[in-house]
Parts: structure tokens; sequence; C-alpha cells
């Protein structure tokens, strides 16, 4: 890549050759969708590029070791510990508006191989629950404000259903909104939990491996 794109690389839908979205459908959310999940684990990303040699990108993120290890099953006092729900397979419904985000979300469901689908508001998300039959989708993911109709007014129309799982399938609000009043709003709609953005990976699987 050359210098003069080296500084607008992350931007969403950059590219610097446009070209190459006819020739290969190329939407440019590839390196701002990275830099966004690498920034969710607190890393950073660098990326050192010679047009006509080579790129390199070097991502730095600090882990923390885990006091137990792999062979522990159980807390202190004998009591073992609540078995989590298998993540992999699931197939989440992802009520979001705005295409990054979403994109972000999916790719982090992948991570624990979890099949995202997208509904670009409320409205849509309700009537995508409604089409597929009860147990399709293991959980929904909602943002709170959305167009046309927002997730919480969506909620409340899911959990009125009269189906076996519309009372019963874990609903995640996704929101920036973080405040005590919120979160109360969310949990009488109906939702099972509150996360605020930017969520963290780890978060959203535990999340969902305790609700499911």
């Amino acid at each position: 890549m050359g210098k003069d794109f080296l500084p607008r690389m992350f931007e969403a839908f950059a590219l610097e050759d446009e070209s190459y979205t006819s020739k290969h459908g190329s939407t440019g959310l590839g390196l701002s969708i990275t830099k966004s999940i690498v920034e969710l684990m607190d890393g950073h990303i660098d990326v050192e590029s010679e047009k006509g040699v080579g790129s390199k990108f070097t991502v730095t993120v600090i882990l923390q070791k885990s006091p137990h290890n792999g062979s522990e099953r159980c807390l202190s006092g004998g009591q073992h510990e609540k078995p989590r729900a298998t993540l992999s397979g699931r197939t989440i419904l992802l009520a979001e508006d705005l295409p990054v985000n979403a994109e972000i979300m999916a790719m982090i469901l992948s991570m624990r191989e979890m099949k995202a689908e997208r509904a670009e508001n409320g409205r849509i998300a309700v009537e995508m629950f409604k089409s597929h039959e009860p147990g399709y989708y293991s959980a929904i993911l909602m943002d709170v404000r959305m167009p046309e109709m927002d997730g919480l007014e969506a909620t409340r129309v899911i959990r009125s259903m009269d189906r076996e799982d519309a009372k019963s399938i874990p609903i995640i609000a996704l929101t920036a909104n973080a405040f005590d009043e919120d979160v109360q709003n969310s949990l009488q709609a109906g939702l099972n939990a509150h996360l605020s953005k930017p969520v963290e990976p780890e978060t959203v699987f535990r999340t969902l491996e305790e609700l499911l």
C-alpha cells in the first residue's frame, strides 16, 4: 500500500484502488472491523507497508493468565461450577441497523462458531423471529435504538406472541446507554440482559452461555 493511503486505511469503506470493488466485490470494511475488534480487547494494531513489496501488521493485546489449570472443574467448598451452554452451531438473530456494527458483532459470534442473521430494524427482527419455527434462533441480540421499531418495542411484541419460545428465548440488549434507568427499561420490556457498547467478546460469550 502507498504511504498516502496508510493514514486512512482503517476507515470504513476506505479503498486504495476503487476498481478493486468491481473486480472482487470488496466493501472496504475488513480493516475497520479488525481494528474495532482489537480495540475491544484493549489492544492496538500497527502496520508497515511498502507498495509493491508487502505489508506487515502487528497486533498487540494484553492477556491475563488464568489462575486455574485445565483440570479444575469446581469452585471452593466442593461445589461444582454450573455447566455452561455450548455456543458452537447456534444461530443468533442480530437486530442492528448500522452495517459496521453488525459486521463486527457477526465476526465476534463467528469466533465461537455461531451464525448471525441480521435484521436492519426492530420490525424486521419481529418478522424474522415470527417466520421461523420455534427453536431456530437460540438468542436475540437486540440493539435498542433502531428506525421503524426500536429494540424495546420489538422485544415487547416478541414476548407477546402466542408460541412456545416467545417467552423463553434469551433477548440481550446492545446499547450505548448504560444508565440505571436504561437498564431498568430493558428489563421491564422483557430483555434478559443489558450490555453496553462497545461490548467485549468474552462478555457476549459469557452472557450467552449463562442464558442459554
